[in-house]
């Protein structure tokens, strides 16, 4: 390190942990360019800042960035390994601007992939690739352009101010109008077309998809237009932004993520009409949009503030799905987050509100909880005004839990002490006063009644069930379903067969999952379970009766052999499976199917596809150098819930001498990043 670079650090310890004391970042500009063969970014970049307090020097942080040229005239820039410097004699009251090009190779945070190119700044990470501020309490407005070849799309924060076709190229110019914090700038990059929307408000809403899922918009975005409609009304503050897009992305780390005016989302929840049933996007959609005005225009302070975001988000999103799905719904999701809450607090590991570190279970779903409680003491019309006030007051800044406490005393009356000891900071998880609440549902008490007879013995409730399964609500009638688990089936099998006449299909569903035996009585019912309009109960139906009734197996998979299933196609890869192990079943298409199945690990699909992929090819022991190769691929996948089952997979492939052998030498034929992986597992 240079001398220069020594004093620097010296010189400006205490600076670099009180920064926004000393300089206000107003604007970032940039002009982005990714090369995915290099998996870099190129890019000229500008910042606006006034300084505050006299200094010598400020930073960006920037990780691993190389200034290729600097067009900066009133001090120097220069870089180190997670930062950017300005260094000159900078004068309080006085705005500056910082001019240079850039290059980086980010190792986290963007992500690229054959087809698509993805941000996720999720907390401070967007110095990757774009100089920033890692921190919260910093808002910038930030506009940005981005080049990209002229057969894809670029989604951004902000409006779509410019558009320039190119030869080869687009050029997007995407603008903000407001500030926000680094870590919701975003960009996507890929293959997408768009539905078009516009809110009851006028506020431009945009639906992307890929070309080949234009059949799934529909049941895919079910609601979107209502949701934004009613979390503008229900919040009472107009949404802050000049328009909301919504983008689904392969290979997402997480469901989803609130960057500002564009949430990107995981593509698993591209779903038809059928797989909507099992697997929709509504509770993340509501979600999401919540954080616009919960995390995005009011955004915490501190780690210990997060649940003023994701509590926040999660309750307007139940507030969402009750106005859809109706006031069963909404206690049931209540009940169901209860009985998590309770079980860790039962178990002596109940956290704070206030802890930061506390758990998602507690920031998401005791957050939530919190301010049902809080709504139910102070009242629908104190709660409101004081959310409106709250948002109204901090638009644009950092808050933090006493910053909207205030508010709440402020409109009311109700002391709240006991609230913020008993919800905020105590570990324990109130469990008597949330069942307390639970029991305003008429429904959650019928629930209570019928799923208070799980200790009687059969004889003794055979009559309430049976009421239970007539014209059922789903959630009774699920439980009275699984009541019959382990009771002998000649005194469930009226039960059962009231079960499937209900034609419900989430009590028909229970039955699927819960009988593990189909008897011979049963058969043509459970068959019927074929028919219905849910993944999840086709794919458990197709498995238990392709086991229990060899005679028909080959009827079974002619049945379902067009079924696709879920985005992880959950149905075709079962039923390539079976069809492989079926005697006499279509032998001259059986080489395909192996190849379909084999090639379904491969990097050109998804990994919630891969990783089913890789779950059948293990069972059937098909293991070659392709399939070896691709689960190598898979250990460095960044998403680590993908990668860290296949690091599993591999570890115990490695036990085998026959894998063995054939893994030692994978090094030579996959890429540099699995190959020093796999150094470090294989051992001589």
């Amino acid at each position: 390190m240079n001398k220069f670079l020594i004093a620097l650090f010296f010189s400006s310890f205490t600076l670099f942990a009180q920064q926004s004391d000393v300089v206000d970042f107003l604007k970032v500009g940039a002009s982005i360019g990714t090369d995915a063969s290099k998996k870099t970014i190129l890019g000229r970049f500008s910042t606006t800042f006034e300084i505050l307090k006299e200094t010598d020097s400020i930073f960006m942080d920037a990780v691993n960035i190389e200034i290729d040229s600097n067009n900066t005239i009133d001090f120097k820039i220069s870089s180190v390994k997670t930062k950017v410097w300005f260094v000159g004699n900078f004068e309080k009251g006085r705005i500056y601007k910082a001019d240079f090009w850039y290059k980086m190779e980010p190792k986290q945070t963007l992500y690229f992939f054959d087809d698509q190119i993805w941000t996720q700044g999720q907390g401070k990470y967007t110095s990757h690739w774009l100089p920033s501020i890692d921190d919260v309490n910093d808002k910038i407005e930030f506009d940005l352009m981005f080049t990209a070849p002229n057969d894809k799309t670029v989604i951004g924060n902000g409006k779509l101010k410019f558009f320039d076709k190119l030869y080869d190229s687009n050029t997007w110019l995407y603008d903000m109008k407001q500030p926000m914090s680094s870590y919701l700038v975003a960009f996507a990059i890929g293959d997408f077309n768009k539905k078009e929307l516009v809110s009851n408000s006028g506020i431009p809403l945009e639906l992307y998809y890929k070309p080949s899922d234009s059949l799934k918009v529909e049941p895919t975005y079910r609601y979107s237009k209502q949701i934004f409609d009613f979390l503008e009304t229900e919040i009472g503050v107009p949404y802050p932004w000049q328009n909301y897009k919504q983008v689904p992305v392969r290979d997402f780390l997480y469901a989803g993520m609130e960057n500002t005016t564009a949430t990107f989302f995981s593509e698993a929840f591209v779903v038809d009409s059928t797989g909507f049933n099992d697997r929709n996007y509504v509770n993340v959609n509501a979600h999401e949009l919540a954080h616009q005005w919960f995390g995005n225009l009011v955004t915490e302070k501190a780690n210990e503030d997060h649940w003023l975001q994701e509590g926040f988000a999660t309750y307007y999103a139940l507030l969402a799905e009750k106005h859809i799905f109706g006031d069963d719904y909404y206690y049931w999701q209540l009940y169901q987050t209860a009985e998590q809450l309770k079980a860790m607090s039962d178990e002596g590991k109940g956290e704070s509100l206030l802890n930061p570190k506390a758990s998602s279970l507690t920031f998401y779903q005791k957050g939530a909880w919190a301010l049902h409680i809080l709504r139910n003491r102070i009242g629908d019309e104190q709660f409101k005004t004081a959310i409106k006030n709250y948002l109204e007051k901090y638009s644009f800044k950092n808050v933090s839990t006493e910053d909207f406490l205030n508010e709440v005393k402020n409109v009311s009356e109700v002391d709240i002490t006991d609230f913020e000891k008993d919800w905020l900071q105590q570990t324990a998880f109130k469990a008597e006063e949330a069942y307390h609440s639970l029991l305003k549902s008429n429904f959650i008490m019928k629930y209570f009644e019928v799923s208070a007879l799980r200790a009687k013995p059969l004889e003794d409730k055979k009559s309430q069930l049976n009421t239970a399964l007539t014209f059922p609500n789903d959630f009774i009638g699920q439980e009275a379903v699984y009541q019959l688990v382990n009771e002998p089936i000649s005194e469930t099998l009226p039960l059962y067969k009231k079960a499937f006449e209900s034609n419900n299909l989430y009590v028909r569903q229970a039955v699927a999952l819960s009988l593990q035996t189909i008897p011979k009585d049963l058969q043509t019912e459970y068959e019927s379970l074929l028919n219905d309009a849910s993944y999840v109960t086709l794919e458990t139906a197709l498995y238990k009766l392709w086991i229990q009734f060899p005679e028909k197996r080959i009827d079974y998979l002619n049945q379902t052999k067009d079924i696709e299933g879920f985005q992880n196609k959950n149905i075709r890869q079962l039923w390539l499976t079976l069809a492989l192990i079926t005697e006499n079943y279509q032998n001259s298409e059986k080489e395909n199917y192996l190849n379909e199945l084999k090639n379904y690990t491969s990097e050109d699909f998804s990994f919630e596809i891969r990783e089913k992929a890789f779950e059948y090819v293990n069972e059937l022991q098909l293991w070659d150098l392709k399939t070896l190769k691709n689960l190598a691929e898979a250990c460095v996948h960044p998403t680590w819930r993908f990668s860290k089952p296949s690091k599993e997979l591999l570890n115990n492939l490695l036990q085998e001498k026959r894998y063995y052998e054939q893994i030692k030498i994978l090094g030579r034929q996959v890429s540099e990043k699995a190959a020093n992986y796999l150094n470090s597992i294989v051992k001589e």
